[in-house]
This record gives structure tokens, C-alpha cells and sequence, in this order.
């Protein structure tokens, strides 16, 4: 982080020990908070350059998720269900004390944002919701249904299936921790411009937690708060289709594309903080 001065503290949430990092001044009525949420297979050091932009003019938080960086799991067999993901960034926002907050995810930091502002714990805590490249599982969900019921979306579905071909990879016993130690981390490595190190094995449980036969998401609800989706064109991964009917059930929703890939947070971190601060 260079210069920047950095705060961390260890948060205890449900069987697991989470890094959490604090930087820029204090909160205030001119200081607003944000709370940034990382993916997989990162950690929060792929804001780290937005992060020295933002803490300029914000009080910003990030954190390790349970599966990620120097945050740890302590019980065995570890959780990583997202209704557990969403208890932790709310113990995060407990310990820190903070409110009113604009919450900022990407990637599966993104799904934990959408579930977080349909969490009932959300009126007070978290004033603004922005999601970059991750979307909310039950909208997902629905989309795919709905694209089953229309056969001239067929191609829109198979569209957005192919580019998902991974999550089935995942979920296969041993296959993947191979392939990431063997293959895939050289290429991550370089499409993310970063070289911090990250075990990308580690978090392979968020797949096998959250797509098996037999697991439960928390329940939908409408988002009454303002939500921004920043849609990058060029993802490899998440279909810009997919916004398609959001607005039924997000009452306040802006859209952004931005012309980049996946890791636009990281590979763009100016036009990144950039936007944050405009909306």
C-alpha cells in the first residue's frame, strides 16, 4: 500500500477469523464510507490502487473473506454458504461501527453485496449498493428459467451457459485444485495484473457450498436502496444479457457499461474510484 497508512483488526464471525483493513480519515458527514468486497480468487489487495485514490476523500474498509487472504477458517469442516458470507460482512460493519455505508463488490463479493442489501439488517447499515461482475443467485436463477420458457432465448441461455462452464469445473473432486496449481494460476496472474500471492485453491468452497443439489440461499426481497451495476462488455464470464429484469425487483437502479473486462476494478483503478465517486 506504500504510504498509505493501513488499520487492521481481526474480526471473530462464525467459525472464521477475518482481516479487516482500514484506511482514509475518520467517518463523517463530509466522510463517507465505503466498504469494498473482493471476489475469488482474491483477496481485498486487488483494490489496493483505488484504494490509495479513494482514501483521499473516504473512510474505506476492506476486508478478507473467510475463503481469502489472511483471513482464516477455525472450524472444521469450514462454512461457506452465503448466508454466512452475508453474517460476516455484517459482523465486519459491527466491529467497525459503521453505517449508512456504500457497499461495493465484485465478482463473488458482488453476490455477498446482493444478498447483503436483501438482508433485513440492511435499513441503516448500508445506504447504496454498487455491483461489478457478480450477479445475485436468484436472479440468475430466475433469468435461467425464464430464458427455458422462451425458446427464442435459447441462444441468450446457451450464451451464458458456456461462458459459466467453470462452475461445473469446480464443483468436480480434485480436477480443479490441480488444474489451478498447475495451469490456471499463471493465467489469473496475468489477466488480473497482480502477483500478490493468493491461494485461488482455498476458494473453491464457495462453489461447492453455493451450487450443489441441496443448498439454500438466503431469501429474495425487493431492494429498495439505490443500487448502480457497473457492466463490464468485454467479461468473459457474465453475459451483459443478464441484466435483463432487474429492474423489476431493484426500485432504484442505475446501469453503467464500462468498456473492459473482468477485473476492471483492478486493471482500471482510476476510472474505477472515478466512478464511486460520482455516483
Amino acid at each position: 500500500m506504500g504510504t498509505l497508512q493501513e488499520r487492521r483488526r481481526t474480526v471473530t464471525a462464525a467459525g472464521a477469523e477475518l482481516a479487516v483493513y482500514e484506511y482514509g480519515p475518520a467517518p463523517g458527514p463530509a466522510v463517507p464510507t465505503l466498504l469494498l468486497v473482493h471476489g475469488y480468487p482474491d483477496d481485498h489487495r486487488v483494490f489496493a490502487a483505488a484504494i490509495r485514490d479513494l482514501a483521499a476523500t473516504h473512510h474505506v474498509i476492506a476486508y478478507d473473506t473467510r475463503n481469502a487472504g489472511a483471513s482464516a477458517v477455525t472450524a472444521t469442516p469450514g462454512d461457506y454458504a452465503l448466508a454466512t458470507l452475508v453474517d460476516d460482512l455484517y459482523a465486519v460493519l459491527a466491529a467497525v461501527g459503521a453505517s449508512g455505508v456504500h457497499l461495493v463488490g465484485h465478482d463473488w463479493g458482488s453476490i455477498q453485496g446482493w444478498a447483503a442489501v436483501q438482508d433485513p439488517r440492511a435499513a441503516g447499515r448500508i445506504s447504496r449498493y454498487t455491483s461489478i461482475s457478480g450477479p445475485d443467485l436468484r436472479h440468475y436463477s430466475r433469468w435461467v428459467r425464464s430464458r427455458l420458457r422462451n425458446a427464442r432465448a435459447w441462444p441468450q441461455l446457451a450464451g451464458q451457459l458456456l461462458r459459466s462452464w467453470y462452475i461445473a469445473a469446480f464443483l468436480v473432486p480434485v480436477l480443479p485444485e490441480a488444474a489451478w496449481r498447475l495451469v490456471l494460476a499463471r493465467r489469473y496472474e496475468r489477466t488480473a495484473k497482480r502477483g500478490v500471492g493468493n491461494d485461488p485453491v482455498r476458494g473453491l468452497a464457495l462453489y461447492r457450498a453455493n451450487f450443489r443439489p441441496g443448498r439454500h440461499w438466503p431469501p429474495a426481497a425487493r431492494v429498495t436502496l439505490p443500487v448502480q451495476v457497473v457492466a463490464p462488455v468485454r467479461d468473459p464470464f457474465l453475459s451483459p444479457d443478464l441484466l435483463d429484469g432487474l429492474q423489476d425487483w431493484v426500485d432504484d437502479l442505475r446501469v453503467v457499461r464500462v468498456d473492459s473486462g473482468h477485473w476492471w476494478p483492478a486493471t482500471r483503478p482510476a476510472e474505477f474510484a472515478a466512478q464511486l465517486r460520482d455516483w
